[in-house]
């Protein structure tokens, strides 16, 4: 995993409820913590785009539901700003559901874009993407 560049906003917290954007067969998940995220003592940890989160399946494949997942932020509502000072939002909040804690994706399609600064972040996930923004 590498650095981003710029600083993203954390458009999403601990207990946010949001979609996903592959053929994993989770269809919502929940967010349950935050990883490799550094704050202040007491305060939860948001998530934003490029951050790896640990989920809980809500909706989806009976095989899939109430089992805690890796999952990639891939896209957010929440307005974030970039190097060149371009500022990006999304129509949704989505994630990408993880085989493992290294970053190859479950699913094996994507619908809709995905963030540039998840393709800078995880290749494995960018190499299933057909469309980056």
């Amino acid at each position: 995993m590498k650095a981003i560049k710029g600083k993203v906003s954390d458009g999403l917290q601990v207990g946010s409820v949001i979609s996903t954007c592959d053929n994993s067969g989770a269809k919502l998940i929940k967010i349950t913590g935050v990883k490799r995220k550094k704050t202040v003592k007491g305060r939860i940890p948001g998530a934003g785009v490029g951050d790896m989160v640990v989920a809980a399946v809500k909706k989806g494949r009976p095989d899939m539901r109430k089992k805690v997942v890796y999952a990639v932020i891939v896209r957010q509502r929440k307005e974030y700003r970039r190097p060149d000072g371009t500022r990006v939002s999304f129509e949704d909040n989505a994630a990408v559901v993880l085989k493992d804690e290294k970053g190859n994706p479950k699913g094996t399609i994507f619908k809709g874009p995905v963030a540039k600064e998840v393709a800078t972040r995880w290749p494995a996930v960018i190499k299933v993407a057909n469309m980056v923004v």
